[in-house]
């Protein structure tokens, strides 16, 4: 049952997500100024690769569809890198995005598909493969997310009141494959369904003694756990580029039924609800000014405990930036996130942004929050692709008790 406060608390957050809507009392439209195919805009802006065909003294050529002027792509940014993130320590990495049209028109919308291979000094294989394809004129859509991870880390145990002193270190394997298919309802409303399982085998707590009892323990560790069950999917999306959106809305609401029948070691059942609105606030610019709220509710049941809802722990390991990656955890999380994305290059190859944020999750054994965690900071955005455009986000995160770091992303945050 949710409580009276946490329904406030709900309310707050969705109102957040919705607030857009009602600041202008109308649906942001979609303009064709908003797509990414070859324009005069497109033109005058630079991305890394001419920088680097400047040093090579390579000339670049685009091909131009003659009847739309727009190319259909594929659009390919391969990034090999090096860095260091809160969860992972130091890390190579090799991130790859791949977008493209499926139609030539001035609203068609972009697929991507984000592939990121990463190993971390902490032994950590991490392999992401996560889709967003549009088929069909834009009827169908296809999200995947699919992952593997070798993961020893740390969990800092249930609630929104843990401190850093709470780690407790794990290792795991883990294997995710979360499939969903839409289909047109009217308009950029579309509806679908879904498989999502969620597989974690070798689980174990490393260096604990017998008589130090856990929050892991008191929940219950178990060896293996497997969470597998249908999605149920409502969507709203008139965003034309998912990888840099600069206005649009974008609603999602999934409904995830985890049985025994289909293998999972229990019954539960969890909502999501993800919501995200962005102004243009410069034509000439093209600066934005972008607001997420993305909430994750337990229904019924008790997920295993790393399928609990945990920041850091959306499709694109996003919520939570100022905190290492399920930082908080729970059975319920309400997030809000906003940021303003803006230009320092007139030419596009190189931006910045500031962004706030707050997140709770419900106390254990109850279902209360209590407790809201902001976190902060700031990142640079340096234009890998101009025509999916692309960037690279680096971004520097300070959260509350001593919390802060790094955080790399190819597409935007949100």
């Amino acid at each position: 049952m949710v409580s009276g406060l946490k329904k406030l608390i709900l309310f707050i957050f969705l109102l957040l997500a919705a607030a857009g809507n009602t600041l202008t009392g109308q649906v942001v439209p979609v303009v064709p100024s908003d797509t990414i195919g070859i324009s005069s805009f497109n033109k005058a802006q630079k991305d890394l690769p001419d920088y680097i065909n400047l040093l090579l003294k390579k000339k670049t050529e685009v091909k131009i569809d003659t009847a739309k002027k727009k190319s259909l792509g594929p659009f390919y940014s391969p990034f090999p890198y090096i860095g260091y993130t809160m969860v992972t320590g130091a890390v190579v990495g090799f991130t790859q995005n791949i977008s493209f049209y499926s139609h030539r028109s001035d609203d068609a919308k972009i697929s991507s598909i984000l592939i990121n291979d990463v190993y971390s000094q902490y032994h950590q294989y991490i392999n992401i493969v996560n889709s967003n394809l549009w088929l069909h004129n834009d009827k169908f859509n296809l999200e995947g997310d699919w992952r593997y991870y070798k993961f020893p880390t740390n969990t800092f145990g249930l609630g929104s009141k843990t401190s850093l002193n709470d780690a407790d270190a794990v290792d795991y394997s883990h294997l995710r494959i979360y499939e969903t298919i839409m289909g047109k309802i009217a308009g950029n409303l579309t509806g679908g369904i879904g498989y999502n399982l969620d597989y974690h085998w070798n689980l174990k707590e490393i260096n604990q003694s017998p008589d130090n009892i856990t929050m892991l323990d008191k929940y219950g560790l178990k060896q293996t756990s497997t969470s597998s069950g249908f999605t149920i999917n409502l969507q709203f999306d008139n965003r034309l580029n998912a990888n840099n959106p600069s206005k649009g809305t974008y609603i999602n609401f999934q409904l995830r039924n985890n049985l025994q029948a289909m293998g999972s070691n229990a019954n539960w059942q969890s909502l999501v609800f993800d919501a995200r609105y962005y102004i243009k606030t410069s034509e000439e610019t093209g600066n934005v000014l972008a607001f997420w709220s993305y909430n994750w509710i337990t229904v019924s049941g008790a997920p295993p405990y790393f399928d609990l809802p945990s920041t850091g722990m959306d499709t694109y390991n996003n919520t939570g930036r100022g905190y290492v990656e399920s930082r908080f955890r729970g059975l319920d999380l309400a997030y809000a996130e906003a940021e303003y994305r803006f230009r320092l290059t007139k030419n596009g190859l190189l931006g910045g942004v500031v962004f706030a944020n707050a997140s709770t999750v419900s106390e254990w054994p109850g279902d209360e929050y209590e407790k809201i965690n902001p976190g902060t900071g700031f990142g640079l955005r340096i234009k890998m692709n101009k025509q999916s455009n692309s960037n690279l986000c680096v971004d520097y995160g300070i959260g509350t008790g001593g919390s802060r770091g790094f955080s790399f992303n190819l597409n935007e945050v949100f």
